[in-house]
């Protein structure tokens, strides 16, 4: 039952990473808010890495494979899109309307895991995964954005994200058990690889195609290190969770992050989000208990 503690860490890291990436989305652009990510965060992978190894020295550095390489450029390629969509969203529509169209990633991820990926969900499971989206449409800003007639290039822009996500996991999942270390090395290995090649593929393209959007995070030193800070710690948790559980259950769970949204939405940014939907936070409760015990 590891997971659950990590998953709900997790939620609440990337619920203030979302936070910070809306402000500074204010003054810089979809590729340099993505950056601000990774930028900072691979040398806190490193840490966490080290660390470990000096916990347990005696593990060996794992021997890494053609298929595991192919895992970790799409599982970082993927993620850089879906990051990217992410705060188009913001630019689009408010920060809780926004995160909750890209929350389509666990619906997505339990479909794509049963089809493509071999794990197969419970009807318990299932039914969790149906109860977070009823959820998390309710909670997030959805019914009442619908009302008003949601553009369509929100809808798919949010879709995209989600699914980009969803596939970001299931990579992320793969690669981990494809190296079978012992928890949470193997999470660790993919964290650091996959942020590290992230850093560098941003750096090269916004060094050639846009080098003013480097200069503008330089700008925001502090806003782009809590970017990189909570994005680590949020992947900390997202990784070693999905090491040791499927990613649709994780990131049903994880739909707690709509409710610290919501909290963060209303404190932090002062937006009006009308009254809160009481069976919408219900649903997230019995959404969690399913998938705990599924």
């Amino acid at each position: 039952m590891l997971w659950i503690p990590f998953t709900l860490f997790a939620a609440f890291m990337q619920a203030w990473r979302n936070a910070f990436q809306k402000r500074l989305s204010q003054d810089a652009g979809a590729a340099a808010v993505t950056l601000a990510r990774f930028v900072l965060a691979w040398p806190l992978a490193a840490l966490y890495l080290w660390l470990l190894y000096r916990w347990q020295p005696h593990q060996p550095v794992p021997a890494f494979g053609g298929y595991f390489a192919v895992l970790i450029v799409a599982a970082a390629v993927s993620q850089i899109l879906a990051t990217a969509l992410m705060v188009r969203l913001f630019q689009l529509r408010n920060y809780a309307v926004g995160v909750g169209l890209a929350k389509s990633e666990a619906v997505l991820a339990a479909a794509l895991g049963v089809f493509f990926f071999s794990a197969p969900l419970t009807p318990l499971g299932w039914l969790g995964v149906l109860l977070g989206a009823i959820a998390v449409w309710l909670l997030s800003g959805l019914r009442r954005a619908a009302g008003a007639g949601v553009p369509v290039s929100t809808l798919f822009t949010g879709l995209g994200s989600g699914l980009a996500f969803a596939l970001t996991s299931l990579w992320v999942r793969e690669a981990s058990l494809t190296l079978a270390m012992p928890f949470p090395f193997g999470a660790a290995w993919v964290l650091l690889l996959v942020i590290g090649l992230q850093t560098l593929l941003l750096l090269v393209w916004l060094g050639l195609r846009n080098p003013p959007a480097l200069a503008s995070l330089w700008r925001r030193p502090g806003l782009t290190a809590l970017v990189s800070l909570t994005s680590c710690l949020g992947s900390i948790g997202w990784f070693t969770a999905m090491s040791l559980e499927t990613v649709a259950l994780v990131k049903t769970l994880g739909q707690v992050e709509v409710l610290f949204t919501l909290m963060i939405s209303a404190w932090y940014f002062r937006e009006r989000l009308g009254r809160r939907d009481h069976g919408g936070l219900v649903l997230i409760v019995l959404a969690a208990i399913c998938v705990m015990w599924a």
